[in-house]
């Protein structure tokens, strides 16, 4: 049975795809996207994340603010 996370990590990010599999790729590379996920969850823009996704890759000055958050 799959919580919430983990659905957000599969349906948003693909998560199954990933094919890094040597080393600590696989944890640091969970870890880069729990924090993403986080970020776009506190951002208070409306929207769905795979929206906020699509738009952190084409909108340097959205990028920018949700780096902030950090």
């Amino acid at each position: 049975m799959e919580n919430s996370l983990r659905w957000r990590l599969d349906v948003v990010m693909n998560e199954d795809q990933d094919r890094t599999r040597m080393r600590h790729g696989p944890h640091n590379l969970a870890r880069l996207r729990h924090m993403a996920i986080n970020a776009m969850q506190k951002e208070a823009s409306r929207g769905s994340l795979r929206g906020k996704f699509k738009r952190a890759g084409w909108d340097n000055d959205y990028r920018l603010r949700l780096l902030e958050l950090f």
